[in-house]
């Protein structure tokens, strides 16, 4: 049975794959360098298909202070969590295959420094290692809608398994934006920081979200070959205040890096600022930018810690927003 170890692996001789080579898929928020795919964002996603017994995967843990948790998937097999402390994950299998393997970032801790490099927490992909007999298979680009979502440390899954402030209870997995995408069978970006509002900086040297915006971390922007097809925000709830218009502002940075996408405004779900974000979308009298009302969705009795989802408290949000976006995706008639 295929099994992923990181424990005492030794580098295998063989073919070197880059993070940019087409059989490999990133999806997320991924910033490229040389050689490199680095993301800061949990729920970005890894994904290949080899044919063969082992390949490793390498990552650049040097700098870190923080490790960042991964889960990793083989075929129909169940998610091995692996904390990135050593450079090398190894994948093997007792067959040849063809194997399916999926790499998803858990989280990346909001505490350490994750926006300027160089990092104290961060994922760092440095490619495969392709033994003799392995051979990576072009798999398709993921298919479906085009989601992308932005908030705060509810969108990045923390306190989700349990109310331990670091990456222990978090998982980006379990977030509502994560949940939702799979359901609508869509790719998605889930850009989460914690602490984050519209106007307030966010943990580990994030700024605001009008100022990262459009960003992946320092010095790297987040390119797009395409717009997404919708665009769900979910900021607002960490801003002790927030007008109509630092609201307004915020929608006006969106509009601008994408000008025909759908554009749906949440309210946060303690219902924070609710006021202020709906005037602000009537202000902006954009038939594709909506506001949508998150009253009742979740209580606190659906949260870990009074604040954040829970596991279940996410599903709850997840059902209700998939409703709402599937009648915004779904073609007129």
């Amino acid at each position: 049975m295929p099994e992923a170890r990181s424990d005492d692996v030794a580098f295998v001789a063989g073919e070197v794959v880059a993070p940019g080579d087409p059989r490999i898929v990133l999806e997320g928020q991924w910033g490229q360098q040389p050689g490199l795919a680095i993301t800061v964002n949990s729920g970005s996603r890894i994904s290949f298909t080899f044919s063969g017994t082992a390949v490793q995967a390498l990552f650049d843990v040097g700098g870190l202070t923080t490790a960042p948790h991964l889960w990793v998937t083989i075929d129909d097999g169940s998610s091995t969590l692996y904390v990135v402390e050593q450079p090398v994950i190894e994948l093997t299998a007792d067959v040849a295959g063809p194997h399916k393997v999926e790499i998803v970032v858990k989280d990346v801790s909001e505490h350490a420094n994750r926006w300027n490099p160089p990092f104290e927490c961060a994922v760092v992909f440095a490619g495969l290692v392709l033994d003799a007999d392995t051979r990576l298979r072009l798999a398709g680009r993921p298919g479906g809608p085009r989601l992308e979502f932005y908030g705060d440390s509810i969108t990045q899954g923390v306190r989700a398994l349990s109310a331990h402030p670091e990456s222990e209870g978090a998982d980006g997995t379990k977030s509502f934006a994560y949940l939702t995408a799979r359901a609508l069978g869509a790719s998605a970006y889930q850009v989460g920081f914690g602490r984050q509002g519209i106007v307030r900086t966010g943990n580990g040297e994030v700024p605001s979200g009008l100022e990262s915006f459009g960003w992946n971390f320092a010095g790297s922007a987040a390119e797009r070959v395409e717009e997404p097809d919708l665009v769900v925000l979910n900021l607002g709830v960490n801003d002790e205040t927030l007008s109509a218009a630092q609201y307004g502002e915020y929608l006006r940075l969106v509009r601008s890096k994408y000008g025909s996408s759908e554009i749906v405004a949440l309210s946060p779900f303690s219902g924070k600022h609710a006021s202020e974000i709906e005037a602000a979308v009537k202000a902006a009298d954009d038939a594709k930018i909506r506001y949508v009302g998150t009253d009742g969705w979740i209580t606190e009795a659906d949260c870990t810690d009074d604040v954040h989802p829970s596991v279940e408290g996410h599903a709850k949000i997840a059902g209700h927003l998939t409703e709402q976006l599937t009648k915004l995706l779904r073609p007129a008639s």
